[in-house]
């Protein structure tokens, strides 16, 4: 299973979502994370994001933003959107229904009420960043069992 976390700039929700579902599903999983902007490619996340997943002994720190790319929507499995401005980039950038197929809202799949959205810390202080972790926690423990499960 290849599962693919992507928000708008790649440095803080979708590195955080990645590196807390690699603790939740098995080793032969893949999981990466990419933005829908290049605004930041190349650069480490967010250093608050950064601090928020250490103050829980997940090391995001060597990641590196990347914009998602066509070759994405055929490698991964399952792309996982953290806001709806996201999914609807993504959703627009995909070729066939196929791919589509592939894309949901991170919070909807995690069982959590329609459209709902994983806000973006980026504006905010730390006490929004451990928020935006508490919620993706949930959320990855949610889908990760699906996952593994082949409920999803």
């Amino acid at each position: 299973m290849k599962i693919l976390m992507v928000c708008l700039g790649n440095i803080c929700r979708s590195p955080l979502a990645e590196d807390i579902m690699k603790t939740k599903v098995p080793d032969d999983f893949v999981v990466d994370s990419a933005g829908t902007i290049s605004l930041h490619e190349g650069e480490h996340p967010d250093k608050r994001a950064v601090r928020t997943a250490a103050n829980h002994d997940i090391d995001i720190s060597q990641q590196r933003s990347r914009p998602i790319t066509r070759n994405d929507f055929e490698t991964f499995d399952k792309i996982y959107c953290m806001d709806i401005d996201v999914y609807e980039d993504v959703i627009s950038k995909a070729e066939n229904e196929q791919q589509r197929q592939k894309i949901s809202l991170f919070l909807e799949a995690s069982g959590d009420h329609r459209n709902a959205e994983v806000p973006d810390p980026y504006w905010g202080d730390m006490k929004d960043f451990e928020k935006v972790f508490q919620l993706l926690e949930k959320g990855c423990e949610v889908i990760a069992d699906r996952l593994k499960t082949h409920n999803l």
